[in-house]
C-alpha cells in the first residue's frame, strides 16, 4: 500500500485539531518572502481552519485579513469562532498566532462555490498575455530576488515580458505586473489556493522602480467561482501610492477564461535602501 504525497501547498496549510475551534499549524521556511511568511499563505492557513469549521459551506466567498505582526517559520495556532450559520452562507472569524502573539485576524463569509453556476454578466476582460512559452520564468529572476523570496521556488510563474523591465533596471512605471501561474508541483487550483495566488506575484512597486519587501497591512479576496484545472492568468496593478502606502488590485482568471477571484490589499511601500 502506498501513501499519497500531499502537495507542498497542502502541507503548508495543514492543520491538526487541538480542541474546539482550535488548530495547530506549522509554517514552513519555503513560504518566506522578505522578513516573514507570505501573506497569501497565511490567509490560506486561516481560511482552511474556517472551512473545517463550516463543512456545510467549505469555500471562502469573501475573506479579509488584517496583518498585525510578521509571521516566521515555525509552530502556529489558529483559533476560530462561528458568528453565523445560514442556509447558503456562514460567517466566522479566525486568529492566527505564534507564541501568544497575534499575527493575523480574519473575518470571512463561506458558502459552496459549486452551486455558483448562474448567469454571468461582466465587462471584465482577461489580461492579454503572450503564450506561456514566451513569458519569463522564475529561473530568470535576479538572484537577490530569489534569496529574499523562497516561496518563488514553490511556483511555476511566467511573467509577461512587458512587465519585467524592473528586473533589468528598467521599470515601466505603470504599476502593473501580470503573468501565468500554477504551483510548481502540479497541484491544480482550488478556492483555498486562490487565496495564495492573490498575493503570489512580485509587488507592483517593483514596476514603479521600488524594489524590496512590501508588507501587507490588509488583504481582502472575493471568490467568484471554483477554478478549472490548468494555468491561471493573474494581473496585479496599482493606481495610487501615497504617504508610504499603496493599494494592489488583483484579478485571477482560470483556464476557461472565467474571472474566479478578485482582491485588493493595502501594503506598505518598500523602504529605500540605506
Amino acid at each position: 500500500m502506498t501513501t499519497a504525497i500531499r502537495s507542498e501547498f497542502d502541507q503548508g496549510i495543514a492543520l491538526a485539531p487541538d480542541g474546539p475551534g482550535r488548530y495547530a499549524a506549522e509554517l514552513g521556511e519555503g513560504w518566506q518572502i522578505g522578513g516573514g511568511v507570505n501573506g497569501g499563505l497565511l490567509l490560506a492557513v486561516a481560511g482552511h481552519a474556517l472551512s473545517l469549521e463550516h463543512p456545510e459551506h467549505p469555500d471562502p466567498v469573501s475573506i479579509s485579513g488584517y496583518y498585525l505582526s510578521a509571521s516566521v517559520p515555525g509552530a502556529a495556532e489558529v483559533r476560530t469562532e462561528s458568528v453565523r450559520r445560514g442556509r447558503s452562507l456562514s460567517t466566522g472569524t479566525a486568529v492566527l498566532s505564534q507564541g501568544g502573539e497575534e499575527r493575523l485576524r480574519v473575518l470571512a463569509t463561506y458558502g459552496d462555490l459549486s452551486t455558483h453556476q448562474g448567469e454571468v454578466r461582466t465587462t471584465a476582460t482577461p489580461p492579454q498575455l503572450p503564450p506561456v512559452e514566451q513569458c519569463i520564468g522564475v529561473e530568470h529572476a535576479p538572484p537577490q530576488l530569489i534569496s529574499q523570496a523562497a516561496l518563488l521556488e514553490r511556483f511555476d510563474l511566467r511573467l509577461d515580458p512587458a512587465s519585467v523591465g524592473w528586473a533589468l533596471g528598467q521599470p515601466a512605471g505603470r504599476g502593473l505586473i501580470q503573468g501565468w501561474f500554477r504551483l510548481a508541483d502540479g497541484r491544480e487550483p482550488d478556492p483555498l489556493a486562490l487565496l495564495l495566488v492573490a498575493d503570489a506575484l512580485p509587488p507592483v512597486t517593483f514596476d514603479l522602480g521600488m524594489p524590496g519587501w512590501a508588507p501587507t497591512i490588509e488583504l481582502t479576496v472575493h471568490l467568484r467561482a471554483r477554478p478549472v484545472p490548468g494555468w491561471l492568468r493573474v494581473v496585479h496593478s496599482t493606481r495610487n501610492l501615497a504617504a508610504g502606502h499603496f493599494e494592489e488590485d488583483c484579478e485571477v482568471w482560470d483556464a476557461s477564461g472565467r474571472l474566479v477571484a478578485q482582491s485588493r490589499q493595502l501594503a506598505r511601500a518598500p523602504r529605500p535602501a540605506a
